[in-house]
């Protein structure tokens, strides 16, 4: 028998997987309905313009099918400091200090590696994507579990918990705004404090920045590395998977100071040795490019949350601020995540995951409907599909 490494006895699935099988199975869902794929953070925004022409243009190009440079082609990491420091005021130095990765989770994974010891406890908000709190296991790391609060009907940072929460064993915030999956946003006050503990107890923030443009009701974008200090102890993770939609390209980045990006090199060559040869051109053309189709596509998005709040303004979701997906707090109906997941189905034919795994009791309270993947004509049919199942009558019973 295989002896199981002890670091995965913590990690468990997100539960996307098994609703997605489940949704691919006609006999799962009310055969009345064709399912409502809200499980899973797909797409159909459309893409950046240059994405596909440059993506074909670079393919002949032998750079596209080359191991080097094992850290990242220069010119797409030149092209993601003039990106960054763009809305920062920050720029990075591009050979030293800019780490190109597949993704940014894996950027994430990197970070952590190179910055947590085993046994090290990681700042991360109660709820957080499961794909974040499990890369904290997966390095040796401890999760401590910090919530979001719902304060007239919107996320807020229990700003109390976080203080309190950093110990003497706490070596870093790993942090994202808007988050995933509730879609909570960071106001000023909340990133002073976040800057203000980092320098006090000489703490490193892991910032996942993958969604933090994609923000709804005029609110601004507010950046870590606005604040004195922060550049120094930030590692920043980037991705063109949300804002530019570029899902399976699979770019994504690391910037930060030079010694620990020299570190979070070594861990990506020693575990994937080339990033993205194929997807370099494109990722470059792409940032380089006009920014517009960002605002369009959140545009889109917070048009497609507000048709969801609108339409059913009894369900007990909560606002989100930002990102592709919203929360409903199904524990105030009575039922748990994965029973409320699996009655959605086969009620309503709408794919939706339960939030176990993805933080502690917050978390658990709720299920994710995501709002990037289905346009707004099929959204329209959310009340009659809920009609008459069984969540449908908890809400009237409230």
């Amino acid at each position: 028998m295989i002896r199981r490494a002890k670091r995965l006895e913590p990690i468990r699935g997100f539960g996307i997987d098994e609703v997605a099988a489940a949704a691919d199975r006609p006999a799962q869902a009310n055969p009345r309905w064709p399912v409502l794929r809200m499980e899973n953070l797909d797409t159909d925004l459309r893409l950046p313009p240059e994405a596909i022409a440059a993506t074909v243009d670079g393919l002949e190009r032998p750079e596209a099918n080359s191991w080097l440079p094992f850290t990242g082609d220069l010119g797409l990491r030149e092209a993601i400091a003039d990106f960054t420091a763009e809305r920062t005021g920050h720029r990075y130095e591009p050979e030293r200090e800019i780490v190109i990765t597949c993704g940014g989770m894996e950027g994430l994974l990197n970070a952590v590696l190179a910055t947590v010891d085993p046994g090290a406890e990681v700042i991360v908000t109660d709820p957080t994507y499961a794909g974040i709190v499990n890369r904290v296991h997966l390095a040796g790391g401890t999760p401590k579990l910090v919530p979001f609060r719902v304060v007239g009907g919107e996320w807020r940072l229990d700003q109390d918990a976080l203080a309190a929460g950093v110990g003497t064993d706490t070596v870093a915030l790993l942090l994202m705004s808007p988050s995933m999956p509730s879609g909570g946003v960071f106001g000023e006050d909340d990133w002073r404090l976040i800057c203000d503990v980092c320098r006090e107890r000489d703490l490193v923030l892991i910032y996942d920045a993958a969604m933090e443009r994609l923000l709804f009701d005029g609110r601004p974008l507010i950046h870590p590395l606005h604040f004195a200090g922060m550049a120094e102890r930030t590692l920043v993770v980037g991705s063109i998977s949300k804002e530019h939609r570029m899902i399976g390209w699979r770019v994504g980045w690391v910037a930060g100071p030079a010694q620990a990006i020299a570190d979070i090199g070594w861990t990506h060559v020693y575990n994937t040795t080339t990033p993205v040869g194929i997807a370099r051109a494109a990722a470059t053309a792409v940032l380089r490019g006009e920014q517009a189709h960002v605002g369009e596509a959140v545009a889109d998005l917070e048009r497609r949350r507000d048709l969801m709040l609108e339409s059913l303004p009894d369900w007990p979701f909560v606002r989100p601020g930002g990102g592709w997906s919203m929360l409903l707090d199904v524990a105030a109906l009575g039922f748990s995540a994965p029973e409320a997941s699996r009655l959605l189905l086969e009620d309503s034919s709408i794919a939706a995951t339960g939030m176990v795994g993805w933080g502690g009791a917050v978390a658990e309270r709720y299920v994710r409907f995501v709002f990037s993947a289905e346009p707004a004509e099929r959204l329209e049919s959310l009340p009659e599909r809920l009609e008459g199942g069984r969540l449908a009558a908890a809400v009237a019973d409230r």
